[in-house]
C-alpha cells in the first residue's frame, strides 16, 4: 500500500479509517527505514508482524516472484513444494553470484539487499560485543570448521611456499581437519600446564617459526572459547609474535561472540599485533540453527579475498536466520542474552564447586576460561576406569545434553595423527574430570537440573564402583521417573 492506494481507498471506507491505518503501516515502514538507513541492529527488538512484512517485501523485489515473471534459464528460483517456498518466505536466489559470495544478483534484488544488510547488522554486533575495531564480515553458510578453511585457502595465493601451520592444540576434531582438508600440515603445539589451566607455550610457538622458517609458515591457528581446562590462547602475545615474524594469524573463535573476554583478546590482540581473521559460528553464539558462519577481520580487503575465494552462489538460509533472530531480539535482548549467560556462569561455578566438595572431588581453578567449567573425577577414576566413562552414559540417557566427561589416556588417531590423552588437550592430564558450560540460552533451571541429576548419577555410580558392578543405564526403569521428578525444580 502506498500514498496512491491509501486515497483511493478512501472511496470505500471512511477517509479517517483509511488514515489512521496508513499511520500503522507508517509505523512499521519507519523502522524499515531506519534499518536501511544505518543498517544496525536496532536497539529494541522488532514484532514479528515488522519482520514479516519486511521480509515480504524484500521477496517481491525478486525476479522469481514478479508477476507474469518467464524464466528460460537453468536456475529461475522455481520451487516444487509451497511449503518448502513458505519456510524460505519465497526467497529462492540465494546470496551471491559465481565469483563472489558478497556480490549482488541482478535478478534478485531483495535476496542481494538481505544479504548486505544481515552482513552490516552482524558487523554492529561484534561491535558490540566487544571487537570495536572490526572493519568488515560477511556471514557464510558452512559451519566453522568449513569457514576456517576457506581462510587458508585464500592465504595460499599470499604465501605459495608455505606448508605448515602453527596449532596450539585443543581436541576437537573440525578445526584440526580444516588445515588437512586446505592441503596443509598442522605442527602440533602443545600446551603447558600452569596450576589446573592448560596455557599456549608462546616460546615452543617462536621456537617452530624458527626451525622452519617463517616463509614455510601459512599461518598460526589460535583459538579463544574452548572446553576448561584448556584456556584460550595468549592471543596478544601470538599475535605480537605474527606481527614480528610476519605471519598471517588466523582466530578460531567458535563460540566466543557471546563472552567479553573472548573479544577483549581478539581487540587487545589486533591493536598490539597481528590477527587476520577471526571465525564464529552462528548456532553457538545466536541460538540459530547449524549450518553457518562469521569471518570477520580488521583488513577489509582481506575479508573480500575471502569471500571471493567461495566459489559459486550460497544458500541465504543461515543469513536468514540470523538476521530475523537480531532483529526479533534487538541490541538490547542480545545484550541482556549476554548479561544472563555471564550470571549463570558465577551461579554454575559456584553450585558446581559445592557438589564437588560434597562427592570428595575439586572445582578445578581456570580462571581464564570464561565460559566452561571442570570437575575433577579423580577418586571416581581410582575406583573404577571404566566408571567415568559410563558416568557420560548415566547422564546421558537422564537426558543429561553438553556435559564432557574426559578419562585419563584416551588414545585417538585423526587423520593420520595420533593424540594421546585426546579430549584433555595434553598428553598426560593430572585427573579425569567433567565438562559443564553455561553458553548463551543457558537458564537457572537449566543449571538445577543438572546438578540434581549429575549429584544422583555420581552417588550410584559410586556406589556400583564399590561393588565391583558397572551400572547398565539402558535397562534402569527409574530412569524415566527420576526424570520427571527432577523437573519438578522451580524456576
Amino acid at each position: 500500500m502506498n500514498a496512491e492506494n491509501f486515497g483511493s481507498s478512501e472511496r470505500l471506507v471512511t477517509a479517517a479509517y483509511v488514515r489512521q491505518g496508513a499511520q500503522g503501516r507508517r509505523a512499521h515502514e519507519l523502522r524499515l527505514r531506519a534499518l536501511l538507513e544505518q543498517g544496525k541492529c536496532p536497539e529494541d527488538g522488532w514484532d514479528e508482524s515488522t519482520i514479516e512484512l519486511f521480509l515480504h517485501e524484500l521477496a517481491i523485489m525478486d525476479s522469481n516472484n514478479f508477476l507474469g515473471n518467464c524464466g528460460v534459464g537453468e536456475r529461475e528460483g522455481r520451487v516444487a513444494s509451497g511449503l518448502v517456498a513458505r519456510r524460505h518466505y519465497r526467497l529462492i536466489h540465494g546470496i551471491g553470484r559465481s565469483g563472489d559470495i558478497s556480490a549482488v544478483q541482478p535478478k534478485a534484488a531483495g535476496s542481494s539487499l538481505l544479504n548486505k544488510l544481515t552482513n552490516s547488522v552482524v558487523l554492529d554486533i561484534i561491535k558490540l560485543a566487544g571487537v570495536r575495531t572490526v572493519t568488515n564480515c560477511f556471514v557464510v553458510p558452512m559451519a566453522t570448521g568449513m569457514s576456517l578453511t576457506l581462510c587458508f585457502l585464500t592465504l595460499r595465493h599470499k604465501r605459495p611456499k608455505a606448508k605448515y601451520i602453527i596449532w596450539p592444540r585443543i581436541d576437537q576434531k573440525s578445526c584440526f581437519k580444516s588445515m588437512i582438508t586446505a592441503g596443509f600440515e598442522p605442527v602440533v603445539i602443545e600446551n603447558v600446564l600452569e596450576g589446573d589451566e592448560l596455557r599456549t607455550d608462546t616460546e615452543a610457538v617462536e621456537a617452530k617459526i624458527k626451525a622452519l622458517g617463517a616463509e614455510n609458515i601459512l599461518c598460526v591457528h589460535s583459538t579463544t572459547s574452548c572446553f576448561a581446562p584448556r584456556v584460550p590462547d595468549r592471543l596478544e602475545e601470538l599475535a605480537v609474535i605474527c606481527a614480528n615474524y610476519d605471519i598471517p594469524h588466523i582466530v578460531n573463535n567458535a563460540y566466543g561472540v557471546q563472552s567479553s573476554k573472548c573479544m577483549h583478546l581478539i581487540q587487545q590482540g589486533a591493536r598490539v599485533g597481528r590477527i587476520d581473521a577471526f571465525v564464529q559460528s552462528l548456532d553457538k553464539n545466536f541460538m540459530v540453527p547449524v549450518g553457518g558462519a562469521i569471518i570477520a577481520g580488521f583488513n577489509e580487503s582481506f575479508i573480500q579475498e575471502i569471500s571471493k575465494m567461495y566459489p559459486g552462489r550460497a544458500s541465504a538460509s543461515p543469513s536468514l536466520d540470523v538476521l530475523i533472530t537480531l532483529l526479533s531480539l534487538g541490541a538490547n535482548g542480545y545484550k541482556e542474552l549476554l548479561k544472563e549467560r555471564k550470571e549463570m556462569f558465577s551461579y554454575l561455578s559456584s553450585e558446581l564447586k559445592k557438589l564437588a566438595d560434597n562427592h570428595n572431588e575439586r572445582l578445578l581453578d581456570t580462571p581464564h576460561n570464561p565460559i566452561s567449567l571442570a570437575m575433577s573425577l579423580k577418586n571416581l577414576d581410582e575406583n573404577n576406569d571404566a566408571a567415568v566413562t559410563q558416568l557420560g552414559s548415566m547422564l546421558f540417557t537422564r537426558q543429561v545434553s553438553g556435559a564432557r566427561v574426559v578419562p585419563c589416556g584416551s588414545v585417538q588417531t585423526v587423520n593420520n595423527y595420533t593424540f594421546k590423552g585426546f579430549m584433555s588437550h595434553t598428553n598426560d592430564y593430572p585427573c579425569a574430570y567433567l565438562n559443564a558450560a553455561s553458553a548463551i540460552g543457558i537458564k537457572k533451571q537449566d543449571v538445577d537440573v543438572f546438578l540434581k541429576r549429575l549429584d544422583k548419577c555420581l552417588k550410584t555410580s559410586r556406589k556400583e564402583s564399590k561393588n565391583g558392578k558397572v551400572v547398565n543405564e539402558i535397562s534402569n526403569s527409574n530412569t524415566g521417573t527420576e526424570q520427571l521428578e527432577d523437573q519438578k525444580i522451580e524456576f
